[in-house]
């Protein structure tokens, strides 16, 4: 008996991981979390895990250097797997910044089951939004190891689909990863 299958059954849905990545204020929890409201509206089962949550608790001993980020991703693409495994439809939000990061989640989850969703957003759109003042931090030398300013960010090399939150609206934005991932839940 296939446990993975049988889960997906019992909740009509497929289960995959819908991965967001883009600069810090590029609009990833914000479509993470409206994505997620769509598809508890068309009854399908989701968890969304971001950065924050995951910080303040499994991984608050993780600081922002290389080998830390690689470990935070690495733990969040396994705790990704157990809900995919018992058909939970996963929607994470995550800077994820290289393309070694990236595929080592890829890699954990299953190339068939990763959806990557790249938000390509300007830094500049980003410092402006910067809803938690965290680029003004970086610019004044308060925070270290940020992406973007004094850290890399390695734009995704074949996304799955590429968003540009700096034309599209939420809704917009939504409606084109809803429709991407309709028949990967069906």
């Amino acid at each position: 008996m296939d446990i993975k299958k049988v889960h997906e059954e019992k909740l009509n849905q497929r289960a995959i991981c819908i991965w967001f990545t883009g600069l810090s204020g590029s609009g990833k929890s914000t479509l993470a979390v409206a994505l997620q409201q769509k598809l508890l509206l068309e009854n399908k089962i989701t968890q969304y895990l971001d950065g924050d949550l995951l910080r303040n608790s499994l991984n608050k001993n993780l600081g922002f250097s290389e080998e830390d980020r690689t470990e935070n991703i690495r733990r969040v693409a396994e705790v990704s797997k157990l809900f995919l495994d018992c058909g939970i439809i996963c929607i994470n939000a995550f800077i994820s910044p290289t393309h070694q990061i990236r595929d080592l989640a890829k890699s954990i989850i299953g190339e068939k089951r990763f959806v990557e969703i790249y938000l390509n957003t300007s830094i500049e759109a980003c410092e402006k939004r910067d809803p938690k003042g965290l680029y003004l931090k970086a610019r004044n030398g308060e925070l270290k190891n940020f992406t973007g300013i004094d850290s890399i960010f390695e734009q995704p090399q074949n996304p799955s689909l590429i968003i540009d939150t700096e034309i599209l609206s939420i809704n917009q934005s939504v409606a084109m990863i809803y429709n991407y991932i309709l028949t990967k839940i069906h």
